[in-house]
């Protein structure tokens, strides 16, 4: 596996999205952005489209990041998918992703329009927009809790070995 640099995690609500970025951060060192964080408004007003790519724009200047979101059809995504040199997609059911937000905290409906209704339209929709802004990205699309723990796996060896 390649360094990674500037990584976009991506997946359906309650998929691990912010858990993962944590873990990868704590392993590589880099600099995590919760989307989430400079997305959403007082009362969960999302901000407009071209105010969230120039957020972003703002956002993908840094060297190095992991930026966690996936904000379903409110989403601009090509602005950190074209500085990105690995995406990972969390392809998890929808009812271990269910049973994790229910856990998490009260969602809006609009929440689980999106996460009920996300391999059948934001799944395609993402890996079009990988394949055609992040085509030199590296695509990790991670299935289930035991390939997850492989590639926290690899990517804990990779960075122990390249230490000095």
């Amino acid at each position: 596996m390649t360094a990674m640099k500037r990584v976009v995690i991506l997946g359906r609500g309650g998929s691990g999205k912010s858990t993962l970025a944590a873990r990868l951060g704590t392993i590589t060192g880099l600099p995590v952005i919760e989307l989430d964080k400079h997305f959403w408004r007082p009362d969960l007003e999302a901000t407009p489209p071209d105010q969230w790519a120039a957020i972003q724009g703002e956002l993908v200047r840094a060297e190095t990041w992991i930026m966690d979101g996936d904000l379903g059809p409110y989403d601009v995504l090509d602005v950190r998918l074209q500085a990105a040199d690995t995406v990972i997609l969390l392809d998890f059911s929808f009812w271990r992703c269910a049973w994790r937000a229910i856990r998490r905290s009260r969602e809006r409906a609009d929440f689980w329009l999106w996460v009920w209704a996300y391999r059948r339209r934001s799944r395609p929709l993402l890996l079009t927009a990988v394949a055609t802004h992040a085509g030199d990205a590296k695509l990790h699309v991670i299935r289930n809790p035991y390939a997850l723990r492989r590639f926290i796996a690899q990517v804990t060896d990779d960075q122990a070995s390249a230490r000095p």
